[in-house]
């Protein structure tokens, strides 16, 4: 053990994890912030997923397939969660899950309308922090509903702040704190500060909650419970057990939590209830018990004693601990425990393992933190990656038993979402984009999390990577799934980009080249690379017509579906992400060559595959209309009417430049590394000259004078210039924060074509499409961002030394370096103390009771910086922490 001598607490817990110790990660944050309003919630066919269960109608509705509330955490297979409530005395209901609206309700569709934070987390999570600021008068629920729903498109959203209900910071600060003595016992500290100028109280009722695994299947159960166990002096206890139960059916296997305990406050009420829904309430429906799972509100809120267990058991427990009174800027911390062994005393030293593990949790970031980054910066890396850990979630979904529950209320027809999905069984542990706004795994956002997550737990982020390639997730066709919404639909393929980003990420970071990992993936990804060549390139001609591709809004219609007199869409950047995937997938095969040189005939395989993609972007056969359009220097989209006519659409947007992403350099001492792919491509280049014109450039080496380089892109160097001027250029694609989704050249030369227009906007979307919640006609975004920065750094890597824009001056890694710089800036304050990600949002931006907390939003204002659309989106806005450490491979 001499070697992880000096190596901090938390890395040595991550090596036990990969050993024969039971992992530390049993327990961790995996509980949904929203359950209701998603589609595996659907009780019956053809029924809509936002109104199968409402946020109203949530705390009566038994979930089928897991639970929500704030801050939870839950065991691996969610058999019990242990969640947070409060009520402020005035609410209509007790808090116990997060406000927002639903996609109808809200003039950009769903929305969250709370604030909370994601403080601090480490990947065993054995310490986590969390903040979440609660109303102390009657939050305005139906204000935020009628406010957003009397707004249209072209308007801002109606937020929490733009009530009063903030003024005068009229709220509680409630703190969250877990800490792991073990695997198997968790302490909890809970701190609650008025930071109002009256004296305020509340009730807090911390709740613990089997999963309902026993209420879809029409049999009959033993099911677990929950029951008082002890109240003494020193605490209240209750008692946990599923060492009994048959109640097992979505999990096929036998898992058993066994006996656990529950302690609180000595002065703390024992209430109880059952998990299930309340009939009556939800459809007037008789109960099949008395006791529902809406219970407390009705005991706390109503005082109606009856609603709970007399006997004290159930499947659903609280602590009721209030009202806690507390006067202006007062205090009061509130002690849990739940553990698998009893100790004497749970809740006394608590506290001071909290201390040592906030110690140990500030050292392990200290280790993994670059060294030559500013404190502002230290701080935005630590929250990203912190955040990026609060956002792992169980995906419990069984869609062959969700169709059969379905097939029992009605017929289903032949074109029901996801009908050809039934080999899909998660039972895993994923990163989402989002708890609240997206809580499911979404294929191409899991794949740029785990570039973040490869910074602080590398082999978290290939096990992500890995699941969407096991046979419960990948179509036996080859297709990884896209989102629960519809598996089926195209997002784009960076699932083998970030694949082998990881694995240079680990390389460099640790001298270890995982080439089983690699060789695990590269074989899946095949079957995906040949999935798309014969499913999405319908005409076999290299051009990819590929649909909706992540891109929301971007083009005037709906791209899945919506195409123009019945035709057919050639997509820039659909044939510009396969670019991309074939030299990824050539880069991973001479990976793989360095030890199995069988791999090579692979190389050039999909090296000649790149080079008739590029081709027919550039330069296609029998097409009259080109996707390059020499007068504008620019690729646009071709649409191809079913009278086999062809008309391009000239819109500068993101779909243009993708193609630049797909860039790869070979070097002489390569191709000496490996002689069956040197004369592969030696003959490949003498004889296919036409097909490699624009794609294979011959350089000079910028490091060994004498030596030459091949140059692999879409274009050539003169086009690439080209597209790269309008990326620089202030008045199109350049922004002070970030590469623009769509030139603001729009904004005063309107696109149309019949009755669709396509403006420049900047902020929200003024128009619905794929639920209106998010806008690629002008915001900044992350992911494509990064890719363009990380495209320009390989660019320049070589071609530095000659290649420049008109003013001779500006080279490719000077336009990597600008963009990522431009990035990080929307985060850091500025000269007046300010975050650009909170311009126009006044009690973030000026109260330093938020100010000094960062939240990390789906997509940005090209203008302003402003954070627009989801405000935990950390997935690949987590990218951040990526460009701060701004690794070189």
């Amino acid at each position: 053990m001499e070697k992880f001598r000096e190596l901090p607490e938390e890395s040595l817990r991550l090596l036990q994890t990969e050993g024969d110790i039971p992992s530390w990660e049993k327990w961790g944050p995996y509980v949904a912030e929203r359950s209701w309003g998603t589609k595996r919630e659907i009780f019956e066919a053809n029924q809509n997923a936002w109104e199968a269960i409402t946020y109203a109608t949530a705390p009566f509705t038994a979930y089928q397939w897991g639970e929500d509330g704030i801050a939870g955490i839950c065991d691996r297979y969610q058999i019990v969660a242990l969640t947070h409530a409060f009520w402020n005395g005035k609410d209509p209901i007790i808090k116990e899950r997060l406000f927002g609206l639903s996609n109808p309700q809200g003039n950009h569709g769903e929305d969250i309308k709370e604030y909370f934070y994601y403080l601090d987390n480490i990947p065993s999570h054995s310490y986590m922090k969390y903040h979440y600021k609660y109303p102390i008068n009657a939050f305005p629920y139906e204000t935020l509903i009628q406010e957003n729903k009397n707004r249209s498109g072209d308007e801002r959203e109606f937020e929490l702040e733009d009530t009063s209900i903030l003024d005068n910071n009229a709220f509680f600060d409630i703190t969250i704190e877990y800490v792991k003595f073990s695997r198997d016992d968790i302490g909890v500290h809970v701190e609650f500060v008025n930071q109002s100028e009256q004296s305020a109280s509340l009730y807090y009722l911390p709740q613990i909650t089997f999963r309902n695994q026993w209420s879809w299947d029409e049999k009959e159960e033993k099911l677990p419970s929950c029951c008082e166990y002890s109240v003494d002096q020193d605490k209240s206890m209750m008692k946990l057990s599923d060492l009994d139960t048959t109640a097992q059916g979505q999990l096929n296997f036998e898992y058993k939590l066994g006996e656990f305990y529950f302690s609180g406050p000595p002065d703390a009420k024992q209430i109880f209830t059952n998990n299930l829904t309340n009939h009556q309430e939800r459809t007037g429906e008789k109960n099949a018990s008395k006791y529902t799972k809406d219970a407390f509100h009705r005991y706390l809120i109503d005082g109606d004693k009856s609603s709970i267990n007399p006997k004290k058991t159930g499947t659903k427990g609280a602590f009721v601990i209030g009202p806690i009174e507390l006067k202006k800027g007062e205090k009061r911390s509130v002690y849990l425990r739940l553990q698998q062994e009893i100790t004497e005393k749970p809740l006394q030293n608590i506290n001071s393992f909290l201390n040592k593990m906030r110690k140990n949790t500030q050292d392990f970031y200290n280790f993994i933190t670059p060294k030559n980054i500013s404190e502002e910066e230290k701080q935005i890396y630590i929250a990203a990656l912190s955040s990026m850990l609060w956002s792992k979630q169980i995906y419990l979904f069984d869609v062959s038993l969700w169709i059969e529950r379905q097939r029992k209320k009605c017929t289903l027809g032949p074109d029901v979402e996801n009908l050809h999905w039934k080999h899909l069984i998660s039972k895993r542990i994923l990163s989402v984009p989002d708890k609240w706004e997206y809580p499911w795994f979404a294929a191409w956002d899991l794949a740029f999390h785990c570039l973040s997550y490869a910074l602080v737990d590398l082999k978290f982020a290939k096990d992500q990577l890995s699941f969407l390639l096991l046979e419960q997730f990948q179509h036996p066709n080859g297709q990884i799934p896209a989102y629960e919404w519809n598996f089926s639909e195209l997002n784009p393929p960076v699932h083998a980009y970030c694949i082998l980003e990881t694995f240079l990420i680990e390389r460099k970071k640790t001298g270890k080249s995982d080439i089983s990992f690699l060789k695990k993936c590269y074989h899946k990804l095949i079957l995906n690379f040949v999935w798309w060549v014969n499913k999405v390139d319908t005409n076999g001609n290299n051009i990819f017509e590929g649909g909706f591709l992540g891109l929301d809004n971007i083009a005037l219609f709906d791209r899945s579906d919506d195409i123009p007199h019945g035709g057919s869409l050639e997509q820039s950047d659909g044939t510009g992400w396969m670019g991309l995937f074939c030299l990824t997938l050539m880069r991973m095969s001479l990976e793989l060559a360095k030890t199995d040189n069988a791999y090579e005939s692979m190389a050039i395989k999909f090296l000649e595959h790149f080079a008739y993609i590029a081709h027919a972007l550039v330069d296609a056969d029998n097409r009259e209309v080109q996707n390059w359009d020499e007068e504008d220097g620019f690729f646009y989209d071709v649409i191809k009417y079913s009278d086999n006519t062809q008309e391009l659409i000239k819109i500068r947007s993101l779909v243009g430049i993708i193609p630049l992403f797909a860039v790869d350099c070979i070097t002489e001492e390569e191709l000496a590394q490996f002689p069956s792919f040197a004369s592969s491509f030696s003959w490949f280049l003498k004889n296919q000259k036409e097909l490699c014109k624009n794609c294979v450039t011959l350089i000079d080496s910028p490091t060994i004078p004498g030596k030459k380089e091949y140059f692999l892109s879409l274009m050539d160097l003169d086009k690439t210039a080209r597209i790269l001027e309008r990326v620089w250029d202030e008045e199109e694609f350049r922004s002070p924060y970030g590469l623009r989704s769509l030139s603001k050249f729009y904004k005063d030369n309107p696109y149309t074509l019949g009755d669709k227009t396509i403006t420049y906007e900047p902020a929200e979307a003024h128009c619905s499409v794929k639920g209106g919640n998010s806008n690629w006609r002008g915001p900044v975004w992350f992911p494509t961002t990064f890719l363009l920065i990380s495209s320009l750094k390989k660019l320049g890597k070589h071609t530095d030394h000659f290649f420049f824009l008109k003013d001779k001056k500006t080279t490719p890694t000077m336009i990597a370096e600008y963009y990522r710089k431009a990035l990080i800036s929307l985060f850091l304050k500025d000269k007046k103390g300010n975050r650009p990600i909170y311009n126009s949002l006044p009690h973030l931006q000026n109260n330093p009771l938020f100010s000094d907390k960062i939240l990390f939003f789906e997509h940005f204002d090209a203008e302003t910086g402003r954070g627009l659309g989801a405000m935990h989106q950390t997935g690949w806005t987590g990218l951040v922490a990526n460009l701060i450490e701004n690794i070189d491979f």
